[in-house]
């Protein structure tokens, strides 16, 4: 029997694709939004394609805030730009 790919839903475009090709955004207990490159780490999470056009849409549709049941100060969304565009990078 064949082992099945988890898949995720993009929160920026709704696309359903491989977990391991997306980037996720956690929200940690102490209430922190961050990038979670590994996949491994503690929280709620949102998926998100590897892509800038996926993020907006993700921003102008609310769509990290309602993942992550919470509002997002817009500083924290140009820090997570910031964050994407270099692990875009390596």
């Amino acid at each position: 029997m064949a082992n099945r790919t988890p898949l995720r839903k993009c929160v920026g475009c709704g696309e359903m694709i491989a977990k391991r090709e997306m980037l996720r955004v956690i929200r940690t207990k102490e209430g922190n939004v961050k990038l979670d490159p590994t996949g491994k780490e503690n929280g709620r999470g949102a998926y998100l394609h590897f892509d800038k056009g996926c993020f907006e849409k993700a921003v102008k549709s609310k769509g990290l805030e309602r993942s992550l049941k919470m509002s997002i100060d817009p500083a924290i969304y140009e820090r997570l730009k910031k964050e994407m565009i270099d692990i875009e990078t390596e």
